[in-house]
């Protein structure tokens, strides 16, 4: 038997609230499971204790009987210390568009062409106020 551990929805539209679970991978989303490890609340704050609660002693058994950890489970033992971190591809997901690189270019070169013009008449001003100090 394939054994994960997930999140199995529960809560109101719009409202969710999740159990983590140790499910049979075959087994619909929110349905049948063989224990509940424990509970995720998404509607609270991130540095909540009582965001993420799980029984950590029985998340260890199931792991050790070869149970995988679903990608966003994965992340929470992750920041609970029981896994190690993993490396993750991004792809081009954070990658800006094209348009949204030549909005930046042309940002980029005026801002140059803005630098360049004050530095240019900057040491023309100077001169005469060094030229009056020192008379």
């Amino acid at each position: 038997m394939a054994m994960k551990i997930r999140l199995a929805r529960g809560g109101s539209k719009k409202r969710p609230f999740y159990r983590v679970v140790a499910a049979d991978s075959r087994m619909p989303r929110d349905g049948r499971y063989i224990e509940k490890l424990g509970t995720y609340n998404p509607l609270l704050p991130k540095d909540s204790e009582e965001r993420v609660k799980m029984n950590m002693e029985r998340v260890q058994y199931w792991l050790d009987q070869g149970a995988q950890p679903t990608d966003r489970i994965a992340r929470m033992l992750e920041a609970a210390g029981v896994l190690a971190k993993k490396e993750r591809a991004n792809l081009k997901k954070g990658e800006p568009g094209q348009k949204a690189k030549d909005r930046a270019e042309e940002k980029a070169a005026k801002a140059a062409e803005a630098a360049e013009a004050p530095a240019e008449e900057a040491p023309a001003e100077d001169a005469p106020a060094e030229e009056a100090a020192t008379e």
